[in-house]
């Protein structure tokens, strides 16, 4: 967690504005407050809560990151979140790691292989894939260029997997930098990695 309060507070769900509302309606429509909603636990998580400030932005933004999550994409659930983690590991967002390492453990990691992601492509372990799509993460977020070798060491995926992996970690480096640069704090109950704790 880079800051440890908010610098842009969460709507309070029982004033929202017209446009606001209707940003969040995906949540809302689950029952009071997003009681019963999918997303979350059943409740609207603090990001959502936080974007509403913009509710233009945060229907664009479900929209991009819905393509991201779904069946659309090439990479298979394991393969997402895999990119994913390393994203928020890199970006040292302790929401965005904490969020996905719950997802990641439904996809198909297991606790040893997200133990490993921190250490990157260079632990042991790792198949061929798998390190090829942990050095490109590594590439795109710190250079912005997956490179000629990893480029080919993703052949697997084939064209359009290669794509969504770089898409995937394009827009988990925007949101967590949304995350970090906004305060957004983890939901009441989530305890943080000690090593991404302010």
């Amino acid at each position: 967690m880079r800051l440890n309060k908010p610098r842009i507070e969460p709507v309070d769900l029982d004033r929202l504005d017209a446009d606001q509302r209707a940003a969040l309606e995906p949540f809302l429509a689950a029952g009071p407050n997003g009681q019963g909603g999918k997303v979350g636990g059943g409740k609207i998580l603090n990001i959502f809560r936080t974007l509403a400030h913009a509710p233009k932005a945060l229907t664009a933004f479900l929209g991009w990151g819905n393509y991201i999550l779904s069946k659309r994409s090439a990479l298979s659930p394991r393969d997402r979140e895999l990119v994913i983690l390393r994203t928020g590991y890199n970006c040292r967002s302790g929401y965005e790691w904490t969020q996905h390492k719950r997802i990641g453990l439904d996809c198909g990691l297991s606790e040893d292989e997200i133990a490993r992601i921190k250490a990157g492509a260079d632990a042991a372990d790792w198949s061929g894939l798998d390190r090829a799509m942990l050095r490109a993460t590594d590439e795109l977020t710190a250079d912005h260029f997956v490179t000629d070798t990893t480029w080919a060491a993703l052949a697997p995926l084939g064209d359009k997997g290669r794509m969504d992996l770089v898409m995937t970690v394009g827009q988990y480096t925007q949101v967590s930098m949304i995350l970090n640069s906004f305060g957004i704090q983890v939901e009441d109950g989530w305890t943080v990695d000690p090593d991404l704790k302010a």
